[in-house]
């Protein structure tokens, strides 16, 4: 059986202001061509089908189209729920769809297998939607260690995956789990959601997802082999600067009468890629980067020593297409010897203070001569018309 391992689609999330549902539906267009080329089985999509839990009606209308070329395709299509996802206004489609596209965001349904046959007898796909502790801790009360209320993703995910395990032994065949969670072992550059990175975060230790023969999990937006048989897909779009080197696609998955046979990466399309630019703002619009990169999703971060004036205005003349500039001077080590009240401190005049301030708010980078003169003459200005009161 081959099935293709997808997630996090986030229809609807926008990129620094600007709409993604055309470069969307057209990465998604491309995994359609995949599944037909491919003779794909099954698809896959591992939670956060939309990015808000009041989706718009045009992200309705793309997951609607996409969820019915990928049938066309003659492929089964099983989507689970993610956080992003409102279970309720995901599942509210779930009867009305045509055989052969499975709509998971129960938690009650954890444990029942959707199945699909092949030449090697039956493969049983478990799908785990979303489930937030606090939430679905109603349904099994006593679940936690020493049967005490479910707190945390890991004891929830472990439970989860032990009614998993039980389908198992009631199901014989080959198996795949879905899930959507922050698993140990993703690397802190992974293209973690929002930007989040590892620390306090609720991590689901990986033995958890032991015994399934495939997992398919979603949640982190760059790809990940956890393990050979624990993988994330990542997003099909990237949603972030932080992203922008990570490839883009999904996983083509392959299981022989004995479990899984192979695993490949199929790429997508980058409608638009994301590039960082660094340097002094002249640097950055400086004719050679603008022909290389004019079509790009443009992050400015120039180092000049002072901030310039209008630098969104000026980039977006060059880069149309410029969605973030920061400022970020450089600055020696030397620079940062003296703390901001050490530098008060020793100043003496209203001068010296004027002086101090700017060392600081400029990180480092103290009054030139003229600066000088010109704080001076504010003060003799000020002086003079004190007197004259």
């Amino acid at each position: 059986m081959r099935i293709l391992h997808t997630s996090d689609w986030h229809i609807g999330r926008t990129f620094h202001g600007n709409s993604t549902m055309d470069a969307l539906a057209e990465v998604l267009g491309a995994l359609v061509e995949q599944v037909r080329a491919n003779a794909v089985d099954v698809v896959v999509v591992a939670g956060d089908v939309f990015d808000s839990a009041t989706p718009s009606g045009p992200a309705y209308t793309l997951l609607s189209d996409v969820l019915l070329a990928l049938h066309e395709t003659g492929a089964r299509v099983i989507v689970t729920s993610g956080n992003h996802d409102s279970a309720a206004r995901l599942g509210f489609q779930a009867r009305l769809l045509r055989d052969g596209i499975d709509v998971i965001t129960d938690p009650l349904a954890v444990g029942t297998p959707v199945t699909v046959s092949d030449a090697h007898g039956p493969v049983h796909f478990y799908g785990i939607p979303y489930l937030e502790p606090a939430i679905v801790r109603q349904h099994w009360p006593d679940a936690g260690p020493g049967g005490v209320p479910l707190r945390t993703q890991a004891q929830t995910m472990a439970h989860a995956m032990s009614l998993v395990r039980e389908g198992m032994r009631a199901h014989e065949g080959r198996t795949v789990a879905i899930a959507h969670c922050f698993a140990s072992g993703v690397e802190a550059t992974a293209g973690l959601e929002r930007e989040v990175r590892q620390g306090g975060l609720d991590l689901v230790p990986l033995e958890v997802f032991d015994g399934p023969d495939y997992v398919a999990l979603g949640h982190i937006h760059g790809r990940s082999r956890l393990s050979e048989r624990v993988r994330y897909a990542g997003a099909p779009l990237h949603y972030s600067f932080g992203e922008q080197n990570k490839p883009r696609g999904s996983w083509l998955v392959d299981l022989d009468a004995d479990g899984l046979a192979s695993v490949e990466w199929l790429e997508l399309p980058v409608p638009r890629p994301l590039v960082t630019l660094t340097g002094s703002l002249d640097e950055i619009l400086a004719d050679e980067l603008v022909a290389a990169h004019a079509a790009h999703w443009v992050c400015a971060v120039y180092t000049d020593a002072v901030p310039q004036a209008e630098p969104m205005r000026r980039l977006r003349e060059r880069y149309p297409y410029c969605a973030m500039v920061q400022h970020q001077p450089e600055v020696s080590p030397e620079q940062h010897e003296r703390t901001y009240g050490e530098r008060l401190g020793a100043a003496v005049t209203d001068t010296e203070r004027i002086e101090a301030f700017l060392e600081h708010v400029r990180a480092g980078r103290v009054a030139t001569e003229r600066e000088k003169e010109l704080i001076r003459e504010v003060l003799d200005d000020r002086v003079r018309a004190e007197a004259l009161v």
